[in-house]
């Protein structure tokens, strides 16, 4: 059975609908949001950038050096060597690694903290009942697993009892994820809790005063806009945030739709 959006949302908990308008004729923009305003319509005004702060290199950052030799890896050989990794303790407790599932050139990149019991059996990042909860937020604004969307973890092994991930074990697994980035070159990525948010763009702020805020992802000529939402297992259990998240995905959708403008004005090249 295929559900509409308006049963989507109301299985996520959201309620009234709140509708993207466009005015007739005017172009697709980026605007800006307030972290505690409704999402509203599209607007024409442009959104600047949230500066990423640009601190001295810490060890581990994605400025660091990479020991693991990842950036030299394709598809095939980085998934082998995510599943062989040992580079932490993480690796003892786990039954398999779990590296990312979807779309290897998507558009879309959402980046979880790390993989729960389920995950961690089945070898799929957010399965359960908080992938469902995601599958039902990608469909919201017509996405879904696997076509044009990637799904990867701050750390792809299980941390004991699903605790966060600590910061020495985002950091061993960040040369993995940087080379993800890398590959897949996303015109956006969606952090999905606030350790993602430290592992990604080395923020330590609340992920609540971060949100409405449109950030970059920086490594060498690859720039990427950054926008950061509450994890699905944070929303299953403060029901009321939800409405939040619904708004983060209205500002990721016209962060998108801004990006593909970009990308569709560009020049051809001469024949």
């Amino acid at each position: 059975m295929t559900l509409t959006r308006e049963q989507i949302l109301e299985e996520m908990g959201l309620g009234p609908v709140w509708r993207l308008r466009q005015p007739a004729g005017a172009s697709e923009a980026v605007a800006e949001v307030s972290p505690d305003a409704p999402a509203k319509a599209d607007s024409a005004a442009p959104m600047p950038l949230a500066p990423r702060p640009r601190a001295q290199p810490a060890a581990g950052s994605v400025d660091a050096v990479d020991p693991t030799g990842a950036d030299a890896l394709g598809w095939p050989a980085l998934r082998e060597a995510i599943l062989g990794c040992t580079a932490c303790a993480l690796c003892q407790g786990r039954k398999q690694a779990v590296p990312g599932v979807g779309d290897e050139n998507a558009d879309w990149l959402f980046i979880g903290e790390g993989p729960g019991a389920e995950e961690d059996a089945r070898g799929e990042p957010f399965v359960g009942q908080a992938g469902k909860l995601l599958d039902a937020m990608l469909a919201a604004i017509d996405l879904r697993r696997g076509d044009n969307v990637y799904i990867a973890n701050a750390v792809k092994c299980r941390p004991p009892g699903n605790r966060t991930p600590e910061a020495a074990e985002m950091a061993a697994c960040r040369p993995w994820l940087k080379r993800q980035i890398a590959l897949i070159r996303p015109k956006l990525i969606v952090l999905l809790g606030r350790a993602a948010m430290h592992a990604v763009l080395g923020e330590e702020r609340s992920l609540g005063a971060s949100r409405g805020k449109t950030f970059e992802y920086r490594d060498g000529e690859l720039v990427v806009p950054v926008i950061v939402t509450y994890h699905p297992a944070y929303l299953l259990r403060n029901l009321p945030d939800k409405a939040k998240a619904w708004e983060d995905l209205c500002l990721a959708r016209r962060v998108m739709r801004g990006q593909q403008a970009v990308g569709m004005d560009l020049p051809l090249s001469p024949a």
